[in-house]
């Protein structure tokens, strides 16, 4: 997270952003409320439960949470400044990864240790991007980046619970749908710095 984190900024330009220091000071605060509070879903075996426990402990919930809190602090002009979701989600997640990582390197699971940063990375940047085309107020594509904003969080879910079911080819394709729109913001960040 911490590497991403740094080429992000280098691919989207190293400008000051509303909420840095509380990105890193509130993703501390909920990665240790995490740690000590556990799961909230029992996952069991490979079906619903499983997936549902992948949703909100693991590969989801705590990628949506940065953007969530940021989104309500915008809303409420609680900062002012440049605005940028991914940078504040990434910066989130650096304490959340940090901890996750020492709770999970006992399991020596790659789904874990691999996989979920990935799908963290996904869903920050991923969701960021249609937040954006949002914001820029194009009427005919809102309604686009909504699906997609919700199809996201849905094919890494459903990503995680594949690779865990052993399921690559299923896990693969669904990591792709996920990785997909970080890839495309990230390509058109690069174009846009080149320009300038």
């Amino acid at each position: 997270m911490p590497l991403f984190y740094l080429f992000w900024r280098s691919v989207t330009g190293n400008y000051a952003y509303a909420g840095g220091v509380w990105a890193l000071l509130a993703g501390s605060v909920v990665a240790m409320i995490q740690f000590f509070l556990g799961y909230f879903i029992e996952p069991g075996g490979f079906g619903f439960s499983r997936w549902l426990s992948g949703f909100v402990d693991i590969a989801v919930v705590p990628a949506l949470m940065p953007i969530l809190v940021y989104l309500i602090l915008v809303v409420f002009r609680i900062f002012s400044g440049s605005i940028n979701f991914a940078n504040f989600a990434l910066l989130w997640l650096i304490p959340v990864a940090a901890i996750k990582a020492l709770s999970w390197s006992s399991l020596n699971d790659p789904v874990l240790l691999v996989l979920v940063p990935i799908l963290w990375t996904d869903i920050a940047v991923g969701i960021s991007f249609f937040i954006g085309i949002i914001m820029r107020g194009r009427k005919w594509l809102i309604f686009p980046a909504l699906i997609a904003i919700f199809a996201i969080p849905l094919a890494a879910a459903s990503s995680y619970w594949a690779f865990y079911a052993q399921k690559t080819s299923m896990g693969l394709l669904l990591l792709s749908a996920a990785t997909l729109p970080m890839m495309v913001s990230m390509i058109l960040a690069f174009i846009k710095a080149e320009d300038y």
